[in-house]
């Protein structure tokens, strides 16, 4: 297996191992789980960095790659999900729109068909991944005692149960927008794709 596909192997496994950590009741181990976290999300970079640099492009990497970004992405979500941060009805529309349109992509790379992107599914994807930076980082902050005690209250505003749920609401309506927009311009070649698996 080439270095990049190892790479994107390991963002897997870490998923999992950030869950574990950040789910703890020990505030170590959460402070822990952010590291995990970023060098997760490094391995997101510097797999793509060097398969574009080497050509290490193969068709397992174009399979493995977004899928991988994907269980991370939703990990957070989840783990959001269980200490009651976020709401479960938001992240599963997030979750079923977001594996829906990978599984389409890795789909349509296989068959050799290239479907339509647009920046504003890169915006969607900018959204999501700096709200659960906002989230990991502020959560993580506040088990450190001594800046929660000097600081509280504006932890307390950062992670105001409003605030949030507005900030998510609007990220599950662009999301699911950006979803519709994407199965609308590709409709042609997904009635074609599914013809061909037919």
């Amino acid at each position: 297996m080439i270095y990049p596909n190892q790479l994107t192997v390991l963002r897997i496994i870490l998923t999992p191992v950030f869950l574990f950590l950040f789910l703890s009741d020990n505030p170590l181990l959460k402070q822990i789980s952010i590291v995990i976290y970023l060098i997760a999300a490094i391995t997101d970079w510097y797999d793509g960095w060097l398969a574009r640099k080497f050509n290490y492009i193969t068709e397992w990497g174009k399979f493995l790659d977004p899928l991988a970004d994907k269980i991370l992405t939703s990990g957070a979500f989840i783990a959001f999900v269980v200490l009651h941060v976020l709401d479960l009805w938001m992240v599963i529309v997030i979750i079923i729109r977001d594996f829906l349109i990978t599984g389409l992509r890795i789909l349509a790379d296989y068959k050799k068909m290239r479907f339509t992107t647009s920046r504003v599914a890169q915006l969607k994807t900018f959204m999501q991944m700096a709200f659960i930076y906002y989230l990991l980082l502020f959560s993580v902050l506040k088990t450190i005692d001594a800046l929660n005690k000097n600081y509280e209250s504006f932890f307390n505003s950062a992670l105001n149960p409003q605030l949030i749920w507005w900030i998510m609401f609007v990220i599950t309506l662009f999301t699911l927008i950006t979803g519709i927009t994407y199965l609308f311009a590709n409709r042609k070649l997904i009635i074609k794709l599914i013809k061909f698996e037919n």
